[in-house]
């Protein structure tokens, strides 16, 4: 079992930009949506996009970049969200702050998330917390060599305002949804699912997702919440998995459910552990094989981006 998500990209936009653009589809499903480049990029076409997730940060995000039409955060937004920001309290509202930052860094980013709560409008609301997203993977991406190069976290919340891309308005009602995959997939009427797979691991939750589990417990106010989360996405695609066969098993369900999707475009990082031509034989279990586009990474990370269209 290879233990590699937390250090693997799960996709390559380009790639997947590349493949997608052969195709004809008005209306697109992602049941994995994580970051929300190939969302908000389909939206920029005119596609209708339906984006789901698991984890609330992912969910947050993408109301942010694909269900908002409109909105931007104003300047008495910013000045509502970064007021007091470096000024300690009484105690932190959310302790797994200091698993991930330092005692100052952790008041900034308790302190705005606090604030936050302050905005009325859910996406407004749903902007700001992206970027505070954006400020925390800056925070993290420096080293003690490098620390030195760091601005002040609330110049870096409004820098990431300035560089936003404004909201595309594309006409079409995009909805983003935080519910297990297999009810999204069964509820959605798509004309294409594109369904990232999640790469097989045994490791929990948390976990797996390497250093974004600090978005979802920020987003979150804790991170007291994992084990329920563990529980009951046991046995679902995307949670650890012990053999090749239960991995493959818990796809083929999926695709099972997806059987009134007219188009699938299944992406798969192929890292040798589960191999493409395992995917396409699951595959093949449900529904013909139309086409396997890949894009060999193998001297930059020793894997295989692969997209099947079936």
């Amino acid at each position: 079992m290879l233990n590699k998500s937390t250090v693997i990209p799960t996709g390559w936009l380009a790639f997947e930009l590349n493949v997608l653009r052969r195709l004809q589809f008005e209306k697109a499903a992602l049941p994995f949506t994580g970051e929300t480049n190939v969302g908000s990029y389909l939206k920029r076409w005119g596609v209708q996009v339906f984006a789901n997730d698991v984890l609330k940060w992912s969910w947050i995000k993408s109301i942010a970049d694909i269900q908002n039409n409109s909105e931007m955060l104003t300047e008495e937004d910013l000045a509502t969200i970064l007021e007091d920001a470096y000024v300690p309290r009484y105690r932190l509202q959310n302790a797994a702050l200091r698993n991930w930052f330092n005692e100052t860094d952790s008041w900034w980013f308790d302190n705005v998330r606090q604030n936050i709560e302050k905005i009325q409008s859910p996406i407004a609301k749903s902007i700001a917390l992206s970027v505070g997203m954006g400020v925390g993977d800056y925070v993290l991406s420096f080293t003690e060599d490098t620390l030195e190069l760091r601005q002040p976290l609330s110049n870096i919340y409004k820098r990431l305002c300035s560089i936003k891309s404004k909201p595309v308005n594309n006409g079409k009602n995009n909805t983003c949804s935080n519910r297990t995959i297999k009810e999204f997939v069964a509820e959605t009427y798509p004309d294409l699912m594109f369904l990232r797979l999640p790469r097989a691991h045994n490791l929990p939750l948390r976990k797996s997702q390497g250093t974004k589990a600090w978005r979802e417990e920020w987003v979150r106010f804790g991170d007291d919440f994992w084990d329920q989360i563990e529980t009951e996405q046991t046995g679902k695609l995307g949670t650890h998995v012990e053999t090749k066969f239960q991995y493959l098993r818990l796809v083929e369900d999926i695709l099972q459910t997806a059987t009134h999707v007219e188009n699938w475009a299944i992406a798969h990082v192929e890292d040798g552990f589960i191999s493409t031509q395992d995917i396409v034989e699951t595959i093949s279990h449900v529904r013909r094989v139309d086409t396997i586009f890949t894009k060999d990474f193998s001297e930059l990370t020793g894997t295989k981006a692969v997209i099947i269209t079936a």
